[in-house]
């Protein structure tokens, strides 16, 4: 496996790619035209930076995540920092544009704190956000105006500039992922809730939870071939709760069937259902039913006298 390379700043990634140097050593855009001529840093590399790229690929690949991205349709990524970039003799199409922005040029601006509110750059690189012609005409005119103040002398006002054009880029990228988690459910035979259903409801008949424990969504995005962040935020979209709220409504109508129809106390249905502990299924009981599991028994035992 080729080493792995960590770059503190974007003119470092500039420097080791044959770029020219960076206008702002902290942010950094460039057209795929441009990156047409030139590699992109090692072929295994980190990054104190975040990267909003629009881009087609010809030929070759990219890994990010588990999964492999090589999507020849117009297509948009978002990668965190320190998140491990792999790139495999990649060829882009001429049509768009990559964007770096490091860490430190967020510091101080509202954009530090809410860019980590955007799930999407949490998501596997296969879940990449498949925008229409009129959305990446948007697009498009938010990167020209982010390039106009970007290529001017920049002064105490760009900064700012920059950020809101990125911040509207961001959250229109948030408006059609909303639009894409409706595509995939009305196109997909069967939604994502049936198909999280149907493994959860597989991973109890199977006994799984004796031997592991609780179902995690960790092991249930898998299943799916979902990143963990996608999954829920699809079962947000279609549901209005995510993949823990549905794992936890789940083993509480198992509890409830169980606390009305065995003899079992507390702490065996606790350990029947895979929990480490009493005290945290009485815990989880009482959050989402109001009731710890004995009050909820002995209300429904008057009730049926």
């Amino acid at each position: 496996m080729d080493k792995l390379t960590h770059y503190r700043s974007v003119s470092e990634l500039h420097e080791k790619s044959g770029y020219p140097p960076p206008a702002n050593p902290l942010i950094s855009l460039m057209t795929c035209k441009e990156l047409m001529s030139y590699s992109l840093g090692e072929s295994r590399f980190t990054g104190d930076f975040y990267m909003i790229a629009l881009k087609k690929i010809k030929s070759g690949y990219v890994l990010y995540g588990k999964t492999k991205y090589d999507h020849e349709n117009g297509s948009m990524v978002f990668m965190k920092p320190r998140q491990i970039i792999e790139v495999s003799n990649v060829q882009f199409a001429e049509k768009g544009f990559v964007i770096f922005v490091h860490e430190d040029y967020l510091s101080g601006h509202t954009l530090h704190n809410l860019i980590k509110q955007y799930g999407y750059f949490e998501y596997e690189i296969n879940e990449a956000l498949h925008i229409s012609p009129a959305e990446e005409k948007i697009m498009w005119e938010l990167y020209d105006k982010i390039r106009t103040e970007y290529d001017q002398n920049q002064d105490e006002f760009s900064q700012e500039i920059i950020l809101s054009h990125i911040d509207s880029m961001l959250k229109y990228s948030d408006r059609f992922y909303k639009r894409q988690f409706i595509d995939r459910s009305s196109n997909v035979s069967g939604t994502t809730v049936k198909k999280f259903q149907d493994i959860l409801n597989t991973y109890f008949q199977k006994g799984f939870h004796k031997d592991s424990g609780l179902p995690t969504v960790n092991y249930l995005a898998n299943e799916l071939f979902l990143s963990t962040r996608y999954l829920s935020d699809v079962l947000k979209q279609e549901t209005g709760m995510t993949a823990l709220e549905h794992i936890h409504i789940y083993l509480i109508k198992e509890a409830k069937n169980l606390l009305l129809s065995a003899n079992a106390n507390i702490s065996q249905i606790a350990y029947e259902l895979g929990f480490e502990s009493p005290s945290y299924f009485t815990r989880l009981f009482k959050k989402v039913v109001g009731q710890t599991p004995g009050q909820y028994k002995e209300h429904h035992i008057a009730v049926a006298k």
